[in-house]
């Protein structure tokens, strides 16, 4: 994880979700002003589980072309839950994916919404869209 990533601890009561799936991914979920997102979500239990998901999702048709990919991760751990988010050239839209995987109680679940540029400003929309995307993989799941 990069030094610009948020890492909190809290404490796993064991109630959790997780995902059903090792890796999902759905693609063009939402058009806005030529602005294209896509979500992938995936169980994880560590970090380097973490490092190849995020290599996974870059690596999928077109992902390498896309402006931004925003994620937010909570892994458990000997009853202590981990969190960190990146937002990805987009400010502030990791912690949009955090706040939902902690609202979900998801864990072992990491989130990336990507999000190709169409070169019209979104303004605050594009929070609305990474949380419409992030919520999206959470229903499929």
């Amino acid at each position: 994880m990069s030094r610009n990533t948020d890492k909190m601890m809290k404490m796993d009561f064991g109630d959790g979700n997780v995902p059903a799936h090792d890796f999902q991914n759905f693609e063009k979920i939402i058009t806005d002003r030529r602005s294209v997102y896509s979500v992938s979500i995936a169980l994880v239990n560590n970090r380097e589980q973490i490092k190849d998901f995020l290599k996974k999702t870059k690596k999928l048709k077109n992902h390498y072309k896309a402006t931004h990919h925003t994620w937010a991760v909570r892994i458990s751990n000997g009853g202590v839950m981990y969190e960190s988010k990146n937002d990805g050239g987009e400010t502030g839209a990791g912690n949009v994916i955090l706040r939902i995987l902690q609202k979900k109680n998801m864990i072992n679940t990491v989130v990336c919404v990507t999000r190709w540029y169409g070169g019209i400003k979104l303004e605050s929309d594009r929070f609305k869209h990474v949380q419409n995307a992030t919520l999206y993989a959470l229903e499929q799941i």
